[in-house]
């Protein structure tokens, strides 16, 4: 009986580092991270790319950026080992920035390695940082990558997720958009800013019922408090 139970234990570990071991590596994407920001913001952003080949190394990585919604500034973190370019497409309508009229905006960024030595080996990751903005007043931007092995093989991470359905085999990195809060306030249709802390000019009338009925509660907590303590020293007394 005892080497029955030995027995199976062995064959369920061996089975759940093997699910480990598979869902590792069916998560192991090109990703980027953060994976949320601001619109209108600026953002300090990085492409983190794992090489899943057991045998051949990452070379290079190309992202897409959009060009419906086009980014007015970009650069990039130097990496060691690795050449970062930035190739730029004349826009078809200028866009308006506090630094003024931005006629062309960067459409793909290339990093390549500098040699064998400096590619991502089997089991690796590096991570490629970006500073870009102001970010369009969009839901999300999606960067499209391609991924190229030292055997020639490319790797399109290009897919677009769908809501409900599974994850696509190849997903692209998302960053996902989100109104600031002064926008936020005005598209539910309410001042940017109200209550106790607010400017007096501009809280409303509820605000101040509020504020009322709280110092009531407040003086009638403690006079509750005061009348108990009362109470409590005559019963001593009385004992």
């Amino acid at each position: 009986m005892k080497r029955t139970l030995r027995r199976g234990s062995v064959i369920v570990a061996g089975s759940l580092i093997g699910l480990l071991a598979t869902a590792g590596v069916a998560q192991a994407h090109v990703t980027i991270d953060p994976t949320q920001a601001s619109q209108g913001g600026y953002i300090r952003m990085a492409f983190r790319v794992p090489t899943e080949s057991d045998t051949t190394s990452t070379t290079k990585l190309e992202v897409d950026l959009p060009t419906d919604e086009p980014i007015a500034s970009i650069s990039l973190e130097p990496v060691p080992g690795w050449t970062g370019t930035l190739d730029k497409t004349k826009l078809p309508k200028p866009i308006t920035t506090d630094d003024g009229e931005v006629t062309e905006a960067v459409t793909k960024i290339t990093w390549t390695a500098n040699s064998t030595d400096t590619a991502i080996k089997p089991g690796q990751f590096e991570e490629f940082p970006v500073s870009l903005g102001p970010l369009p007043a969009v839901k999300s931007i999606t960067f499209k990558a391609l991924q190229t092995y030292s055997d020639g093989t490319i790797v399109r991470w290009i897919d677009l997720k769908t809501p409900g359905a599974p994850e696509p085999e190849n997903p692209a990195p998302v960053l996902n958009l989100t109104p600031t809060s002064d926008d936020a306030a005005v598209q539910a249709g309410a001042p940017a800013a109200t209550g106790v802390g607010a400017d007096p000019s501009t809280r409303t009338s509820s605000d101040t019922a509020a504020l009322a009925t709280g110092i009531i509660g407040a003086v009638l907590g403690l006079g509750g408090l005061v009348l108990g303590g009362l109470a409590f020293t005559r019963s001593r007394r009385a004992g």
